[in-house]
């Protein structure tokens, strides 16, 4: 999965991150070596992690932790190239060595899986997502689709890709329409078998694929986010095509889906974002009209209540300036929130615009990249990941062979992008979400 055989914690990470790396590198370093440290490097070790616990609190209460296995690492287990030992480091002590292993990028948790099988249950649990989280510490991966049952991930910071084991899904699912949402260390895509609403799940953990979830209200065509471990989705339609103003909350750490308050007023088609610590579901085809909704409503976690939001989303108006267009056959509005502040790429005008939260009106930055291509919205990807702005798609002249990834770290000028990736594929997006963890 790992093309890179360099191990070195990238400049780019958070500042701790930078401010450790020697410390980090020295376990590395065994990483890449796949053997049991000398004396001397055993030292050498030890003297690093005194050091790094000199700023940092031990982690405490840590058992049964692990970390995230690769095909690579399972490799290994299977081929007996891992050390016999079972445990971490001794010589660090399991806090010290938890502590630097926190710091390490999580595209490093492969090679440092194939170590031994303590490593590899290290990985494995979740545990370790958890604690990067409280401590502030959180990577961005994109993941998206571009052929039916085959994913792919890139990280921006390293710039790998990783391709994610296919899916064992039926014909009748990759065909149907599908959702997509990142949530904690799971990837979950939403569809239909012939039986029914069906969701498939992809455990970051395990590098597997299961289904077999859930909902309490089986929906399709809705508006979803996530906010750390937990997700909500709201609207859409039920498998009658009845639209749907319920939604309900999914917490990852327990699997489990729980309805919560009904929106105002039924949508589908529409988007979610979470902003300021709020879910919005903006956009969307209502009741007795195929004009897109330019109301907005916005769910209070701490409150549980739902707040209706007038004209806050620009309707689409037509060429003579008074026609409203039909949004039936556009794709749900594309929306994105980095740092707190909410962007819509206009896919028609090949726009990026901004939500100005004091004026409440939208302005217009500048273009988008011009590789960027889409029918009426549909492939073409724009999310945040982090903090910059990421747009994917196929250029106009590829002939479709062809998927280009270009970020922007927004600021008070119009967008500069800058390719990120550019890779030979079929440059229609079908889905596409961030893992931050």
């Amino acid at each position: 999965m790992f093309e890179d055989p360099s191990y070195i914690v990238p400049r780019d990470l958070p500042t701790s991150l930078k401010q450790e790396s020697k410390q980090i590198q020295c376990v590395l370093k065994l990483s890449n070596n796949k053997r049991p440290l000398e004396e001397g490097e055993k030292l050498a070790v030890k003297r690093a992690a005194i050091e790094a616990s000199k700023t940092e609190e031990p982690v405490k209460g840590l058992s049964n932790l692990s970390l995230a296995q690769t095909d690579q690492a399972e490799a290994h287990l299977q081929g007996g190239n891992l050390s016999d030992s079972n445990s971490l480091i001794p010589e660090l002590g399991r806090d010290i060595t938890i502590n630097c292993l926190l710091r390490c990028s999580r595209s490093d948790y492969g090679a440092i899986a194939s170590l031994n099988r303590a490593f590899r249950s290290l990985i494995q649990s979740g545990e370790l997502y958890r604690l990067r989280r409280e401590m502030g510490i959180i990577e961005h991966w994109v993941y998206f689709s571009c052929k039916l049952k085959e994913w792919e991930a890139f990280d921006p910071i390293h710039h790998r890709w990783m391709h994610l084991p296919p899916m064992n899904a039926s014909d009748c699912f990759m065909c149907a329409d599908k959702e997509s949402l990142a949530v904690g260390t799971e990837l979950l895509v939403f569809g239909k078998e012939v039986h029914g609403n069906a969701i498939y799940r992809y455990n970051l953990l395990t590098n597997t694929w299961s289904t077999g979830m859930t909902m309490n209200t089986p929906r399709c065509l809705f508006g979803s986010a996530s906010l750390g471990e937990i997700a909500i989705l709201a609207g859409g339609c039920d498998p009658r095509g009845k639209l749907l103003k319920s939604a309900e909350l999914y917490n990852s750490i327990t699997g489990t889906w729980m309805p919560i308050s009904s929106m105002h007023k039924a949508r589908k088609m529409c988007s979610g974002v979470f902003m300021d610590g709020k879910f919005y579901v903006i956009g969307g085809i209502g009741e007795g009209s195929s004009a897109m909704l330019t109301d907005v409503e916005m769910y209070d976690l701490e409150t549980g209540k739902w707040t209706q939001i007038a004209d806050m989303f620009p309707a689409r108006i037509g060429s003579d300036g008074v026609s409203v267009i039909s949004a039936a056959g556009e794709a749900p509005p594309l929306l994105a929130v980095v740092n707190n502040e909410l962007y819509a790429a206009d896919h028609e005008k090949e726009e990026v615009r901004k939500f100005d939260k004091g004026r409440k009106l939208w302005r217009t930055l500048g273009r988008l990249p011009e590789q960027a291509s889409s029918m009426n919205g549909w492939g073409l990807a724009f999310r945040a990941c982090g903090d910059q702005l990421i747009v994917i798609g196929g250029p106009r002249d590829s002939g479709g062979g062809i998927v280009e990834l270009n970020g922007w770290v927004p600021d008070e000028g119009p967008p500069h992008w800058k390719l990120l990736a550019r890779q030979p594929m079929c440059g229609f997006v079908f889905n596409c979400t961030v893992m931050g963890c």
